[in-house]
């Protein structure tokens, strides 16, 4: 049986995770406890509800902790969007690392699917 690391959403989201890490780095000092930690908490949130979900004891359990990991990956990307606005990234970096999300928010939803037929 595989574990939470063997899945693919799940290695997704911790590349994800990094990216915000580095991303957020270059922020100004007085958003370390503003929008830098809401971000690198939000992108955290991603991989963990994936593991927690998968440990879960049932499969309506499983694929409700994977709700919460697209939500949020949703919180993310409006967080992502208002540090472009406040020209702390580039829209470049910003384009890039959508794509992260939308990468990872696909997959979640093809494993919600695909666990909602067992139901």
């Amino acid at each position: 049986m595989k574990t939470y690391r063997d899945l693919n959403v799940w290695k997704e989201a911790m590349n994800l995770v990094t990216n915000v890490y580095k991303l957020t780095q270059i922020f100004p000092r007085e958003e370390l406890y503003g929008l830098t930690s809401q971000m690198r908490r939000a992108a955290v949130s991603i991989p963990s509800n994936i593991a927690e979900g998968h440990q879960r004891n049932s499969t309506k359990e499983y694929i409700h902790f994977l709700s919460i990991a697209r939500g949020s990956i949703a919180e993310l990307e409006t967080q992502l969007m208002i540090a472009e606005q406040l020209n702390y990234i580039q829209i470049s970096k910003l384009e890039s690392i959508m794509e992260l999300t939308q990468k990872t928010g696909n997959l979640l939803g093809a494993l919600m699917k695909a666990l909602g037929r067992k139901i």
